[in-house]
């Protein structure tokens, strides 16, 4: 029998550096303690009607939720996925995802998924820092024209705030960027009493997705009052998968069978009301 902790993160961070002029961000972290995930958010960059430099894609969690999910400006979303050699998400997790998104988001003009390569940075863990750096060095798709992009990366070590009890498997630091600790998910599934590893991929990466389409009142705003404020940028539905109790234990025994969380109708209806389906 295991017994599963409260998390206690979903609400406010205090900073964390990128530089020494550092803006806060707003991130959210999917979190396993022993076996139990959360989420963190932090405030994050600002950005104009340009995307010089892509600025338009380094901007706080949620600020792009109705780009994302409306079919206004964006037509097209295009998913830069960038994995460290050996460590490339399976095939079926990202046929779910996209099933998942082109459920939610519309998107006329379709959902493209581009694959990239990377060699190891040799890291023993990766904070922030290190992912911004990576995203900087080797981030190719970005918003254009009426093209959204987005990035997820796939990491072949942990996160910098893993400890013996705490594990993080995915955080989004930026509205269209993502990273997936895809080491973590392997070392915790796909074994005996273990969720398969592509459904564990699955949830994670739909969860990030979700905080960044504005959920739960991070950007699109809630219909009825459903946020779980105690815990965060959460459902108050324990069966949604945006409770926070989901991502705790159950996230694991539910997930044995092959099945995963989804959202409930008030977290649909704010994906709605926002531009999307």
């Amino acid at each position: 029998m295991i017994s599963f902790m409260n998390p206690k993160f979903g609400g406010k961070l205090t900073k964390l550096p990128f530089s020494e002029n550092a803006m806060k961000r707003y991130f959210t972290v999917l979190m396993m303690i022993g076996l139990l995930i959360s989420c963190k958010e932090d405030d994050s960059f600002s950005g104009n009607d340009t995307n010089f430099g892509g600025i338009l894609n380094k901007r706080g969690i949620g600020e792009s939720a109705f780009e994302l999910l409306s079919n206004d400006e964006y037509k097209h979303l295009e998913i830069e996925l960038l994995y460290v050699e050996g460590f490339s998400p399976t095939q079926s997790a990202l046929d779910q995802v996209k099933l998942f998104l082109a459920s939610r988001l519309n998107k006329s003009k379709g959902i493209s998924f581009k694959f990239s390569a990377v060699a190891t940075p040799n890291l023993s863990h990766y904070s922030i820092q290190d992912l911004v750096e990576i995203e900087g060095d080797h981030r190719s798709v970005y918003s254009r024209s009426d093209t959204l992009g987005a990035y997820l990366f796939f990491a072949d070590a942990g996160f910098s705030e893993n400890d013996d009890d705490s594990k993080v498997l995915g955080v989004a630091y930026r509205n269209t960027s993502m990273a997936i600790f895809e080491k973590t998910i392997r070392d915790l599934s796909g074994g005996l009493n273990q969720p398969q590893t592509s459904t564990l991929e699955t949830v994670v990466i739909k969860h990030e997705f979700c905080h960044n389409l504005g959920l739960v009142n991070a950007g699109s705003a809630m219909q009825v009052f459903h946020q779980d404020e105690v815990n965060g940028r959460h459902c108050d539905n324990k069966n949604c998968l945006m409770h926070f109790s989901v991502e705790t234990g159950n996230v694991l025994t539910n997930t044995l069978g092959g099945d995963a969380p989804e959202l409930d109708e008030n977290c649909i209806n704010d994906l709605r009301a926002n531009g999307g389906k």
